[in-house]
Order: C-alpha cells, then sequence, then structure tokens
C-alpha cells in the first residue's frame, strides 16, 4: 500500500509552501525576478535550497506561482471597486487610483509586475493578467456608454489603451521613484484615464480655472 501522509504532514508542507511562497514574493520585491535565485529565496525561508523543489519543480514553477497570487490580489481589489458603489464614471476613476497608489505604495513588487524582465513563463503569466485588467475596465467603459455618461465607443479598445496606458505611466516612477509626488501623479493619470475614456473631468473636481 502506498505511503499517505497524515494530515498533519499535509497541513505542516502547506504551511511551508506558503512562507515559502511569501518570502520568495519579498525577495521578487527588493532584487527582481532575474535575481530571485532559489539560493536567496531560501535564505530568506530559512531553509536549505534543497528544500525549495520539495514544493516546486523549478525556479521557474515557484516564479510563476509568486506572480499568480500578486497580481491576482490586484485584479480582485480592482475589480471590486469597478463593481462597487457610485455610478461608473466614479468607479472607473476610483479604480485607477486605487490601482496606482497600491502600486506607489508597493513600488518593488509593482514594478515587478508590471515591468521587470522574467522568464517567459512569468511573461505568459503577465500578459493573460493584462487581459484580466482589460475586461474589467471594459465592462465598467460599457456600463457608462449605457448610462449615458460616457460617448458612445468600442469599450474593449478603450480599455486595452487604459491597461497599456496606466502600466506606461507608472513604470519609471516605480522604477526609479522620485521627482513627481504620489498624489499629483495619481492625479494626473486619473484625469487622463477619464480623458481617455471620454468624460469631461474626474468625479467632484474641475479642470476649469
Amino acid at each position: 500500500m502506498p505511503y499517505r501522509k497524515t494530515p498533519s504532514e499535509v497541513r505542516r508542507l502547506e504551511a511551508a509552501r506558503e512562507h515559502l511562497v511569501t518570502c520568495a514574493t519579498a525577495v521578487v520585491a527588493e532584487v527582481g525576478w532575474a535575481q530571485a535565485s532559489v539560493t536567496a529565496v531560501a535564505d530568506s525561508a530559512g531553509i536549505a535550497a534543497g528544500s525549495v523543489y520539495q514544493h516546486f519543480p523549478s525556479k521557474v514553477a515557484l516564479a510563476v506561482e509568486v506572480f499568480r497570487r500578486a497580481a491576482g490580489r490586484e485584479v480582485d481589489v480592482l475589480g471590486e471597486v469597478l463593481t462597487g458603489e457610485g455610478d461608473p464614471v466614479e468607479r472607473l476613476a476610483r479604480g485607477i487610483e486605487v490601482f496606482a497608489r497600491r502600486a506607489l505604495e508597493n513600488r518593488g513588487l509593482a514594478y515587478a509586475l508590471l515591468a521587470a524582465p522574467a522568464e517567459a513563463a512569468v511573461g505568459a503569466e503577465r500578459l493573460d493578467f493584462r487581459r484580466r485588467y482589460r475586461a474589467l475596465f471594459a465592462e465598467v467603459v460599457r456600463e457608462g456608454i449605457a448610462a449615458g455618461l460616457l460617448p458612445a465607443q468600442n469599450g474593449e479598445i478603450t480599455a486595452a489603451a487604459l491597461t497599456g496606458a496606466v502600466g506606461e505611466v507608472l513604470v519609471d516612477p516605480l522604477g526609479a521613484p522620485g521627482g513627481q509626488s504620489s498624489d499629483e501623479l495619481i492625479a494626473e493619470l486619473t484625469a487622463m484615464a477619464l480623458r481617455c475614456a471620454g468624460a469631461a473631468a474626474a468625479p467632484g473636481r474641475s479642470d476649469e480655472p
């Protein structure tokens, strides 16, 4: 009869795996994908490098798991905002603000998710999550059109433009902090996103003197 792990062993292994992913995420946020070696992650987790392979077959598999979890949290947060309270334009503005602020508060990890050089498998995950962001933006844009708050347009194209623009605007501030303050950057980014969708100005503010 093949050996079967006891419930306590399963829980121990699951806890060790979770700890490993948490440590790997912190290492990636600090040094990026290329420098997040198995040894570096193992040192952070307080285990031998060989023990990493008890949980993941390769460095790439671990990197993919780190990306999926970290990016998944951001998609979930954005989705909650974009489907939350307020009209579609208010939700769009709030979604851009929340996304940007979370990125700027955790610059290392955000840069890793958005732009840092990575293995091909992580790059493929990055493309998949960009599609998920686009789908969220497309839905709120369509709601804005239906409510008469945004002009008629192709929601998918606008969503793709928003996804690309938001990431592009954030790349340099994330990779090389300094210059414009976070609040100013977020305000400008939000206003740009609303102009892209056809809204005149961010809710509660006016661009007129």
